[in-house]
């Protein structure tokens, strides 16, 4: 078959074939755009999960060091706990009249209890209060020394404790 082909044919498909041609780039264009923001996204989706997994083994290693404190913690409160019973087991076991307990003042005020004077020296001496600093009850006012030790005894009579020492009364003035 013959075909003729005029020239405004060919300018025509010349005109197709460059259009053909220019939407092909433009689709190229856009197609490599659109990898690009998928490879752009990829990378960053892929350092987030990287980030997440570091994260998630940094929270892992702080959570069992966390949890190697509390199970130290509660193996001491529990070792406590049965040093407690044992201890009020052996208050039950003896009667409260007669015992003594030292009181530790600091300018008066009470600063700890101790079972004896021999505890609160040993006690106290492991916190930097040298035991030439104590000075024993006598009748200068609490108020006015710095470190003072006080014995009181159970007193059965009235369900609590009272002084172990008392002073002696002076004279007031020249009304004696």
């Amino acid at each position: 078959m013959i075909r003729i082909v005029t020239r405004s044919r060919i300018a025509q498909l010349q005109h197709d074939a460059h259009s053909a041609a220019e939407h092909a780039r433009r689709t190229s264009g856009a197609a490599n755009e659109a990898f690009g923001r998928h490879m752009r996204e990829l990378y960053a989706a892929t350092d987030r999960a990287e980030r997440a997994e570091a994260t998630t083994t940094e929270v892992g290693a702080l959570l069992a060091h966390a949890v190697a404190e509390l199970s130290a913690a509660q193996q001491e409160l529990l070792l406590k706990d049965i040093e407690i019973r044992r201890l009020r087991q052996e208050l039950e076991g003896r009667s409260m009249a007669g015992r003594t307990l030292t009181v530790l003042l600091h300018y008066g005020e009470p600063h700890a209890v101790y079972a004896s004077r021999e505890d609160a020296y040993a006690d106290t001496a492991t916190h930097g209060v040298a035991p030439g600093t104590w000075v024993p009850g006598d009748e200068r006012p609490v108020g006015e020394v710095a470190w003072r030790c006080e014995a009181f005894i159970y007193d059965a009579a009235s369900n609590g404790f009272r002084r172990a020492y008392v002073h002696a009364p002076g004279p007031v003035g020249e009304a004696a």
